[in-house]
C-alpha cells in the first residue's frame, strides 16, 4: 500500500485517524474528530473539521470547507456528523455542512460523486451514489437526491426538497418543490418539462422501458383527478420497473409538494 504523506505545513490535530496512503497537502488544517480512510488525496488549503468522515480514495481540492457547523440559528452547537463515501472528487471552494440535531444529526454524501467548484451541501441533506453538482449550485437543508442525479451549474434546491433518481436539473434553475424519478426540470422557476432522456438512454435502458415512462408522463400530465391519484392508477397498471420507482416516490412522505407536468 502506498505511503501516507503529510506536508510539514500541514496541521493535523491530535485524535484524527488517518487511514493508509492518505496524501494531505500544504497548509491545510484536520480537525481532531475527522477520519480520513485509506488513500484519500486532501490537496492544498483544504479545511476539515467537525465529526467528518472521509471515504477512501475521494480527492479534495483546494480552499474546500468540509464539515464546519450547520448554517442554522438554531445550532447550538450540538455533535452532529458529516459522513462522505468513497470516490468522491470534491472541487475548489466547495462546502459540506454537518447536520442538526432537529434534522437527525447527519449530512451524508453518497459514492462516486462530483461536486463542482463553489457548491454547497447543507446540513441533514442525503445525498446518493453518482450525483453530480455543478458549479455554485446549492442544496439547502434536509434535501434528498437520490442516485444519478444530475443538478446544474448556478442552481438552488429549497429545503427539504427530494429529486428522484436519474432525474436532472438544468443551470440557473431554483426548484422549490419535488421532481419525479428520471424527470427534466428547467426554467427559472423550475419546470417539469420532460423526462431526463438522454440519461435513460446513456445508462441504457431498454426501449420498451423508455416507452413505459413516456407513457406514465402523459399519463401524469394529462389524466384525470390530483397528480397522487394519477399516480396511484399508474401503479395498478404498470409492469415497468422504472415507472414503478415514479409511483412510489409521488405516494411516498415528502415534506413539499411536487413539479407536475404541464397538461397539454
Amino acid at each position: 500500500m502506498s505511503e501516507t504523506l503529510i506536508h510539514p505545513s500541514a496541521v493535523v490535530e491530535d485524535g484524527a485517524q488517518i487511514g493508509q496512503g492518505v496524501q494531505i497537502g500544504p497548509f491545510c488544517h484536520i480537525g481532531p474528530e475527522v477520519q480520513l480512510a485509506d488513500r484519500v488525496e486532501v490537496k492544498s488549503h483544504v479545511v476539515i473539521t467537525g465529526q467528518t468522515y472521509v471515504g477512501e480514495d475521494t480527492v479534495i481540492y483546494p480552499f474546500a470547507c468540509i464539515g464546519e457547523v450547520p448554517q442554522d440559528l438554531k445550532f447550538n452547537g450540538e455533535k452532529t456528523r458529516l459522513t462522505i463515501g468513497a470516490r468522491n472528487r470534491i472541487r475548489e471552494h466547495v462546502t459540506m455542512n454537518t447536520g442538526t440535531d432537529g434534522g437527525g444529526g447527519l449530512t451524508q454524501v453518497g459514492d462516486d460523486g462530483l461536486f463542482m467548484a463553489g457548491c454547497h451541501v447543507a446540513h441533514d441533506v442525503r445525498l446518493g451514489n453518482r450525483v453530480i453538482i455543478v458549479n455554485n449550485a446549492a442544496l439547502a437543508g434536509h434535501c434528498v437526491i437520490e442516485d444519478d442525479v444530475i443538478i446544474g451549474g448556478l442552481s438552488g434546491v429549497h429545503q427539504f426538497v427530494r429529486i428522484g433518481q436519474g432525474a436532472i436539473v438544468g443551470a440557473v434553475t431554483m426548484v422549490t418543490n419535488d421532481v419525479i424519478p428520471y424527470g427534466l426540470v428547467q426554467a427559472p422557476r423550475g419546470e417539469l418539462d420532460g423526462l431526463n432522456l438522454v440519461g435513460l438512454k446513456r445508462r441504457g435502458v431498454a426501449r420498451s422501458d423508455i416507452t413505459a415512462l413516456r407513457a406514465a408522463f402523459q399519463m401524469l400530465a394529462q389524466g384525470e383527478g390530483a397528480f397522487q391519484d394519477r399516480a396511484r392508477r399508474l401503479g395498478e397498471e404498470t409492469e415497468s420497473v422504472y415507472v414503478r420507482q415514479i409511483v412510489d416516490f409521488v405516494t411516498g412522505a415528502s415534506d413539499r409538494s411536487f413539479l407536475t407536468p404541464e397538461k397539454g
